[in-house]
């Protein structure tokens, strides 16, 4: 009888143990709204966009952060790698929400919809790759 209340007091540690461990792994993939999230948009522009044109992009992203309340940090900059690996994209903005709760109130924003406006009809590519922060 002990030797079977013992195993069963193991397992079920076993049991706990790995619910726990999995959770500190992965805490912020049950639960999206946990920790910073990052939206990472990557640039190529069509053929014939002017440096204009360009310039006018640029400085209409970097504007949203005033705009629009749910971004927490902004940053953006263009390719200097030397590996040759960007396919062709020039320009990586990031935008930084608290939560994903954030980034769901910037996607339909007035002024977020604005720029998508603007900027699509230069856009050969967009790639948008968004994440919770982890340490």
């Amino acid at each position: 009888m002990r030797r079977v209340v013992f195993c069963g007091m193991i397992a079920a540690l076993a049991a706990l143990a790995g619910v726990i461990s999995a959770e500190a792994a992965e805490p912020r993939a049950a639960n999206p709204n946990l920790g910073k999230l990052r939206h990472v948009v990557l640039f190529k522009f069509k053929e014939g966009t002017t440096d204009k044109q360009v310039k006018t992009i640029e400085k209409a992203f970097a504007a949203l952060p005033s705009k629009i309340d749910a971004i927490d940090d902004f940053e953006w900059g263009t390719d200097v790698g030397v590996e040759n690996l960007a396919a062709g994209f020039t320009h990586c903005f990031l935008v930084t929400f608290k939560d994903a709760k954030g980034r769901d109130a910037y996607l339909p924003h007035p002024a977020h919809k604005e720029f998508v406006t603007l900027v699509k009809p230069h856009m050969d590519k967009v790639l948008v790759i968004d994440y919770v922060a982890k340490k």
